[in-house]
């Protein structure tokens, strides 16, 4: 199948909200020493189900817009994003989410 839209080229790394604050160096961004808990978020599936989903941002600016500045976060590189999610819990990632004004997540990691 052929498409008339163009393709766009995925980012990167992807930007995750993290539970806690993280060390950062000295250009601001996370140092990464170890494991971080993600958050996670539960999505109703089209089973009824809920569903664990990992937020992922293409850029900080668009974490910032969703979350606030005062979440913290870490760059995962994009190729490397399902091994890091392994174990978490996460059954998909949700990209670039507009979350709701006092939206509740779930931290799990």
């Amino acid at each position: 199948m052929e498409s008339t839209s163009p393709v766009r080229e995925a980012p990167n790394a992807l930007v995750l909200p993290t539970v806690t604050d993280m060390s950062r160096g000295d250009d601001g961004a996370p140092v990464l020493e170890g494991t971080v808990d993600v958050l996670l978020v539960p999505l109703e599936a089209e089973s009824g189900e809920d569903r664990l989903v990992a937020l992922a941002f293409s850029t900080v600016a668009l974490l910032v817009d969703a979350m606030g500045e005062e979440q913290p976060w870490v760059a995962i590189p994009t190729e490397k994003l399902e091994d890091a999610l392994r174990g978490s819990g996460a059954q998909a990632v949700l990209l670039n989410p507009g979350l709701a004004e006092g939206a509740g997540v779930v931290a799990n990691g």
